[in-house]
């Protein structure tokens, strides 16, 4: 493990290697949302507002997801030290992120989707920034194949898990996930037909499924009925997730062929305000 860039490689500033991954992250997902929005056309001034809305969003609803882990109120931190340095939590910012998008279109009046503006950079800010839980972090429950982390006592100690047993490097396989969502995304989705701000919608969906089962090898704590915390969230909000896409499916606003000629986006009955094209 590697809580500092300067334990990973000696020569670098002794920054937090969590905090330095999910500013590159950022960073990265800041280049490819200018570029989609560069090709979609969108030049709708408040559309800087609706970034920061989901920024603030992420920050701060990532740290709240983790704060009442405890029945009891006395033995969580108070809100100061919670926003300070409590845990954070991936799947509260993306509902923290998805909030703030909301409130920040409610008060610029902003009403168009623009989910598809976000999804291609919100997965290939997750995708980096677990790199960074990768090099800190617990990996995962004990494995029995070939790639496990093997972690050393005072390792083990560190962050709270097992010494000189294999375990699952659960990061790794949540890495390769949010790559191959990007590559879809951004190669092969968001050139289809499909309803504006969907993409996100799917991007979200797979990812839920996905994040519940990995569940199964994190090591997270149990929290009820062998389900952890992340799980359980999940129970209530992959079925609305996945109902909302049944929907859209029965519509006909997600198919996955590409426009014929007859319906390019040039063509005179598709043809919108830019602005309309931030979906």
């Amino acid at each position: 493990m590697f809580p500092t860039l300067q334990d990973l490689v000696p020569w670098l500033p002794p920054l937090g290697t969590h905090s330095v991954f999910v500013a590159l992250g950022l960073v990265a997902a800041g280049v490819v949302f200018l570029i989609e929005k560069r090709r979609r056309g969108v030049r709708d001034p408040r559309i800087p507002y609706i970034v920061l809305g989901a920024l603030a969003g992420a920050a701060l609803l990532s740290r709240l997801g983790t704060w009442a882990q405890h029945l009891d109120p006395t033995k969580n931190l108070s809100l100061v030290d919670q926003l300070a340095y409590g845990n954070a939590s991936m799947l509260s910012a993306l509902v923290g992120a998805w909030l703030g998008v909301h409130v920040a279109k409610r008060i610029a009046r902003y009403p168009l989707r623009t989910g598809d503006l976000f999804a291609p950079a919100v997965a290939l800010a997750m995708a980096i920034g677990r790199i960074g839980c990768l090099l800190t972090e617990r990996p995962g429950t004990p494995t029995e194949t070939s790639w496990g982390i093997v972690l050393d006592p005072a390792t083990a100690a560190r962050v709270g898990s097992l010494a000189g047993v294999p375990l699952h490097p659960s990061f790794v396989y949540e890495i390769a996930f949010h790559v191959v969502a990007f590559i879809l995304l951004w190669f092969w989705l968001r050139h289809r037909p499909i309803a504006a701000g969907e993409t996100l919608t799917l991007y979200i969906a797979t990812y839920g499924v996905f994040r519940f089962f990995i569940e199964f090898v994190r090591g997270n704590d149990v929290a009820w009925l062998g389900f952890t915390r992340p799980q359980l969230f999940l129970m209530v909000t992959i079925p609305l997730v996945l109902a909302r896409l049944v929907w859209m499916a029965r519509r006909g606003d997600l198919r996955m062929t590409r426009l014929d000629a007859t319906e390019t986006e040039e063509s005179p009955e598709r043809t919108v305000p830019d602005e309309q094209h931030a979906r």
